[in-house]
């Protein structure tokens, strides 16, 4: 009996001292970052932001992996059931991290009990955008339609559950009137189907993908979803200045399965908040229209809840679901 319990001390000793060695060596091999949204959307292309900063740093490289669907809900069960080794990481955002969990009533996953929160990238508002040829030229112009034609008017988003398609729920619920939700896979077919004018009328699409057609004066926005106006857009009104009330602020941020080891979380979150800091990194973070921030993996954990609980009660009272 004494020898199986210095053997089982030994091996527990072993084992111990091969995880300690494993987190030693870490990274020792390139880093998946699961995308849950198509390439060029917003989430994609801060991956690839960060990513180039964070990889020589950690002495590894990025792999990144575009996994759409479900509002983000495909690439993020993924990430849950990814070994916790420090090797699978993902971009989340507003709807994978925070809205899912309310308007999918079988989401795989718990955003919360399944994730460790790394860093929260930055956030922006959505901005109303319409073809420049579009005969909508205001704010007014949008809410007097869906008012008076209801359904006249088909708006895309980046899948059912994102910032974009609440935007514009919320958006119906404040002028009491109805148009039809056209769900895609990304932001770049959400953008392509209203450029081309096959699909869509109107998009509430991320200020980051959306901005250079609007300065290329191939979109003409008329309103951001934030309380006020955007540094981005100085001219372009608050939606809230047409509709008071109304506020929507996306936010992008970096996950790891829950049960990573701590020192792996705390190298990772060093390296992503200092790339997020980094001068140039920083200027092109703003340059598309978003707020930089660099939460610590706490603060991130504590403004993801209440997130979950301010879309919770958004959603129970639009009486929103997603089958």
């Amino acid at each position: 009996m004494q020898r199986r319990i210095i053997l089982a001390a030994a091996l527990v000793i072993a084992a111990a001292g091969t995880i300690a060695q494993a987190q030693d060596k870490w990274p020792s091999k390139p880093i998946t970052y699961i995308v849950p949204f198509g390439a060029g959307g917003t989430t994609d292309v801060l991956a690839r932001l960060v990513t180039l900063k964070a990889g020589p740093a950690l002495g590894t490289t990025f792999v990144i992996e575009n996994k759409p669907g479900a509002g983000g809900s495909t690439g993020s069960d993924l990430t849950a059931k990814a070994a916790p080794d420090g090797y699978t990481i993902q971009g989340g955002t507003i709807s994978s991290h925070a809205i899912n969990i309310s308007l999918y009533p079988k989401l795989p996953y718990d955003p919360v009990k399944n994730f460790q929160p790394i860093t929260l990238i930055g956030s922006m508002p959505n901005v109303l955008v319409v073809r420049a040829d579009s005969p909508y030229k205001s704010m007014q112009d949008v809410i007097a339609a869906v008012k008076s034609k209801p359904g006249s008017i088909n708006y895309a988003s980046s899948g059912n559950g994102t910032s974009q398609h609440l935007s514009g729920v919320f958006f119906e619920q404040l002028t009491a009137g109805k148009m039809v939700h056209v769900p895609y896979k990304s932001s770049a077919e959400s953008l392509n189907a209203i450029l081309s004018g096959q699909g869509a009328d109107v998009i509430f699409e991320n200020l980051a993908p959306a901005l250079p057609h609007i300065k290329a004066g191939k979109l003409r926005a008329l309103g951001v979803t934030s309380e006020k106006r955007s540094s981005s857009l100085p001219d372009v009104p608050a939606i809230a200045e047409a509709l008071p009330g109304f506020a929507i602020v996306s936010w992008q941020g970096i996950f790891a399965p829950a049960g990573v080891p701590q020192p792996i979380v705390d190298r990772l979150a060093a390296e992503m908040i200092k790339a997020i800091n980094d001068p140039e990194t920083k200027s092109k973070l703003v340059g598309q229209g978003i707020e930089p921030s660099g939460m610590s993996p706490a603060e991130f954990s504590a403004f993801q809840k209440a997130e979950i609980d301010k879309w919770a009660r958004v959603i129970k009272a639009g009486n929103i679901k997603v089958d």
